[in-house]
């Protein structure tokens, strides 16, 4: 490789450690590896902010803002803090059901949703009802932003790396639902078993409390019935434009940004005020990854990897699914799997391309699945982690990285492994 290329990979090695010990915060780390990189002239202006291989990935970022400013809106009707109440009721108070019903909601939500945007709005209220109910919330809290990272598998825009595979291999809403689906249904109840033994020691509660809380009426949680309405209808409506892609010839990116402006306009909030509850600092520091991964593409970094890779598994689809698999399980771990992601999906593409058959999709589906369920293996591995260790730290009950830790190791071993013998039989 040339000086140059050398050159970018150090500044992206640099960015990586950043990003992965936190010794600067992620979007600093991402920006300013950005920079450098147009220092050193790795990429150019129009590489960077015009071409979707080689910079800043437009569709990525218009499908979260569309999705986000959705959410946004929803936030301000009361339904999540309605579900809550309703699955304490219907739990009668009971700590186990209780974080069942949490789980299932916070799977559910974070295939429809991005997983980030779930637990910043589930967490908060779990919160509340662990106060009320008298039970320590790192339990819960912790169950619940593993099940988003399980449940945002399931579909394109449940977890942000799969918005990334999705961008780069063509694969559609339909594809990640019909193929990951299925083994996130299995996952999930091998989870809710999981819960119970993990998590034994928090299912005790105060009766007292629990009286109260059957007392509240779900009802009275529900602050704007007409913006509710509105804004189901409106999800409804991308959702399903998500599954009919293929019939609409509609990009998802361009689903969820229109459905997000016409619900802000439908729903006479002021755009201020909505526009300060989308994630920016997510959006700018995916900005900033996609600018440094393009720099490893325009200085052949990214050939020379993938060339290499393909003469590595060269006919052996199977050892290079299962390599694929558990090596990107282990590093989304050690590293957030947004840049894990954006790194590999380029050398996957090549690998695909290689093999040349149908049947090579597979490599998609085994980066998808390590990386997002590699991600509940520690703290720090999936950006939803990050931010309910923020938001709990803030409510004064924090997490600390190995109380997470030493149970995202089991649930992510146990549920990789799961995934082996599914992608055998589904394309083997």
């Amino acid at each position: 490789m040339s000086t140059q290329a050398w050159l970018a990979v150090a500044v992206f090695a640099v960015a990586y450690v950043f990003i992965a010990t936190e010794w600067v915060h992620r979007v600093a780390a991402a920006l300013g590896g950005a920079v450098v990189m147009l220092l050193i002239g790795a990429t150019d202006a129009e590489h960077a902010f015009f071409s979707p291989e080689s910079g800043i990935d437009w569709n990525v970022i218009m499908l979260l803002i569309g999705m986000m400013l959705i959410v946004a809106v929803l936030r301000r009707t009361g339904l999540f803090e309605f579900v809550a109440i309703w699955a304490v009721k219907r739990a009668r108070g009971r700590p186990y059901p209780v974080m069942v019903l949490l789980v299932v909601l916070t799977a559910v939500a974070s295939a429809g949703l991005d997983n980030v945007t779930t637990v910043l709005l589930v967490a908060p209220v779990t919160l509340f009802v662990c106060d009320r109910l008298g039970l320590p919330a790192a339990p819960f809290l912790i169950a619940e932003v593993m099940a988003s990272n399980i449940g945002g598998t399931a579909t394109l825009i449940g977890d942000p790396p799969n918005i990334i595979i999705a961008s780069r291999s063509g694969l559609t809403f339909n594809d990640f639902l019909n193929v990951l689906a299925p083994v996130v249904v299995i996952l999930l109840i091998v989870f809710l078993g999981l819960c119970r033994w993990l998590f034994r020691d928090a299912f005790r509660s105060d009766s007292a409390k629990v009286a109260a809380v059957m007392a509240m009426r779900e009802r009275d949680a529900i602050r704007n019935p007409r913006l509710l309405a509105v804004s189901l209808v409106f999800l409804a409506a991308v959702l399903a434009a998500f599954m009919l892609h293929t019939v609409l010839h509609l990009e998802p990116a361009v689903v969820a940004i229109v459905g997000g402006l016409l619900l802000l306009a439908a729903s006479r909030l002021d755009p201020d005020e909505i526009a300060r509850d989308v994630e920016w600092h997510t959006l700018i520091f995916f900005a900033g990854l996609f600018v440094m991964v393009g720099a490893l593409v325009n200085t052949g970094v990214i050939d020379t990897i993938s060339a290499a890779a393909v003469d590595a598994v060269e006919g052996r689809l199977w050892g290079a699914t299962m390599l694929l698999l558990w090596a990107s399980a282990a590093l989304s771990a050690i590293v957030d799997n947004i840049p894990y992601v954006a790194t590999m999906s380029p050398i996957v593409a090549d690998l695909v391309k290689a093999d040349g058959t149908p049947q090579g999709n597979v490599l998609w589906w085994a980066l998808a699945l390590g990386a997002d369920l590699g991600g509940n293996a520690t703290a720090i591995g999936a950006s939803a982690n990050v931010v309910v260790l923020g938001i709990a730290e803030r409510a004064g009950k924090p997490i600390s990285f190995w109380q997470f830790t030493k149970y995202g190791l089991i649930v992510t071993v146990i549920t990789v492994a799961i995934c082996v013998p599914y992608l055998y039989f589904r394309f083997f």
